[in-house]
Parts: structure tokens; sequence; C-alpha cells
């Protein structure tokens, strides 16, 4: 790296806001653009992070030409096709919250871009960078647990949570929770490829938004590995923020079973009763610390640019992880198993299906 990089924040929500400070902070950043439509909110992180540019035009930074890589995390995902489309054409290099785009033709179209630019471009799946998800493919890599026989992913958030994201857009369990499982799942399990998908999906208290309150995927991989993952966002209230997840990888010669509930600390208060910290999955400052994966994984992305590394999450994995969640929909729809790769008239059918 010869001098420090322009980085822009398109998006200073939550996740948005978290990067923009990791951005700050980093001595890998020189000049810090920042894009919000809220203006309080765009004010809020400003007084933060003392950006070169804070604006509520995101295409202001994306036609800046000193700006050399942004990250995208803006709402409602909608946006994040034509985003990352006119920051890749314009030569940047993309750090893309999940969902990469809607359908796997734009994720083809931003793969494509990408490559044939020589850009780096990578998608947010956070949980690659917690200490547990790694350790599992440390083991499975070191062959310390054998082949790997099946796998189990329980996840569930709290439907205060839920509903802010289920309100955004109405996307399936799968598509907005299960898929950070699913691509853990696939990057543990590389080079296998999934070849069959099952899902069904309940529903309770999201009935009347039209979506599911829980969803079981089972995806089978080309050697028989079976994967399973449960996904929901309707945990009773009183737990702000809260994520649980249990994470089992059964071996030949072992088994890792792995505790991810944020139960570890409990904060019990008369005004507000037992909350327990820490239990956001993008993690949260806590002072001078970052508890979580989303300040390394911001890091991870700005050193890959800087240094011209590969980046951890390959879009083309992601594309796959994209294509298993369609799929768990156009299963639990049928009520059949869908084989892999899907066909462009079942990616059609799961999109007039969920009103795309």
């Amino acid at each position: 790296m010869s001098e420090p990089l322009s980085v822009g924040i398109i998006g200073t929500g939550w996740c948005g806001g978290i990067r923009a400070i990791a951005c700050a902070n980093s001595p890998l950043v020189g000049e810090l653009h920042i894009a919000e439509i809220r203006p309080e909110r765009l004010q809020e992180v400003a007084d933060q992070v003392h950006p070169a540019t804070a604006t509520t035009n995101w295409e202001e930074l994306v036609a800046n030409p000193d700006i050399q890589a942004v990250m995208i995390s803006a709402t409602p995902e909608t946006t994040h096709y034509p985003m990352t489309k006119a920051a890749l054409e314009a030569g940047k290099h993309v750090l893309l919250e999940k969902p990469m785009a809607l359908t796997l033709d734009e994720a083809d179209e931003l793969i494509e871009i990408a490559e044939s630019k020589g850009l780096k471009f990578t998608i947010g799946y956070s949980q690659r960078f917690n200490s547990k998800q790694a350790f599992a493919k440390k083991s499975l890599r070191e062959g310390t647990i054998g082949e790997p026989v099946s796998v189990l992913v329980s996840r569930h958030i709290t439907r205060q949570l839920g509903k802010k994201i289920s309100d955004r857009i109405r996307l399936s369990p799968a598509a907005m929770e299960a898929t950070h499982d699913i691509d853990f799942a696939m990057w543990l399990l590389e080079p296998r490829r999934p070849v069959r998908v099952y899902s069904q999906v309940a529903y309770g208290i999201k009935k009347d938004q039209g979506v599911p309150d829980t969803q079981i995927i089972v995806v089978t991989m080309d050697d028989g590995v079976v994967v399973t993952i449960g996904a929901g966002w309707s945990l009773p209230l009183g737990y702000p923020n809260f994520s649980t997840t249990w994470i089992e990888v059964i071996g030949t010669d072992g088994a890792l079973l792995m505790d991810a509930s944020h139960k570890d600390i409990v904060l019990n208060t008369t005004s507000r009763g037992v909350e327990f910290p820490l239990s956001t999955m993008p993690g949260e400052y806590v002072d001078h610390v970052y508890a979580g994966p989303m300040e390394r994984e911001t890091i991870h992305f700005l050193e890959a640019v800087a240094y011209d590394r590969p980046v951890m999450v390959d879009p083309r994995l992601a594309r796959q992880t994209m294509e298993i969640y369609l799929a768990a929909d156009l299963s639990a729809d049928r009520g059949e198993v869908v084989t892999l790769p899907l066909q462009p008239a079942e990616v059609e059918a799961v999109l007039s299906s969920a009103g795309a």
C-alpha cells in the first residue's frame, strides 16, 4: 500500500455505522466518505467519524474518482444490486451486505463486472469471522474430527429484531437469517457442493405479515454429507437484539458441539429485568474493544484492497448460498425436494411466489 485508502460507506444504519467507525479508527483509511438518506442519522455518524464527505446522495460517492473502495450497507435490499453495479462499473472495490442480489442473474452480472475489472468484491457474511466458526473450519481442515458426516446449525433471533428485518422486504428466514449459516456450512465443507435441498416452514405470530416464523432447511452435499439449518425470528420479547445459535459438526473421528447462545453475560436490573448483553450477530463496541465479528470483517476487506489479498468470502460461493436459499423457498412452497442447480423457470417461480 503506497498511501492510505479513500473509502466510502453507503448506508450508515446499524451495520454501516459499525463499519464507518472501524474505518475511521483504521490507519489503512486516509479519507472516509459517508452517505445516508436520514439526515439525523447522517449527522450522528458524522459527529463520530468526522468524514471528508457526508451526503444524503449515495451517487456522489460512486462518482467521486478519489474513492477506491465502498461498503454498501443500504436498505431495503432492493438497493443492493443497482448500487453495487454502479460502484463496480465506476472501478471501485465493494463490500456488500447480504443478500448480494434478489436474482441469480443479477448476482452473475455483478460477479462478471468485478472479475472483468479485477476488483475485490465480497459479501458481508460476518459469521466467518467468529472464533467458533473459525475453529470448526480449522478442525475439519486439520482432520481433528475426521471426515464430516453432518452439520447442524440452529439460529433464532427475537421478534423485535425479526420485525425490523422482515418489515424492510418480504423475504423468508432462509434468505435473511439462515443465509449466514448456509454460507458457514458451505465454507466449512468446500470443495463439496450441494446437490439437493428440502425445506419446510412454520407460521406463528408473523402469519399476518405473510412470512413464516421458522424455516428448516436440509441440504445434501455431493458426497452425502447432510446439513440441517433451522432459522427463526420470533423469540419472545425482552432480549433486545438477542441472537442464539447452536452448532453441531459430527465427524468420523469426533464431534464439535458449540454453544453460541450469548448467555455467558447476564445483566439483571430492577428497571429492565434480565438482559443478555453482547448478544447481537454483528457485535458491538464496548468502549475501547469490539465484541463480535463485524469490525474484523471490515478491516479484512480494507487489508484485501490495500495489500491486494484475496477476500474471505468469494462472491461465487455467496452466489451458491443464494441458490440454496432460493431452492429452500421453492421446496417449502412445493413440499418436495429440489435438485441443484436451479433452472431459470424455478428461480422465476420463487420470485413470483415472494412477490418480487
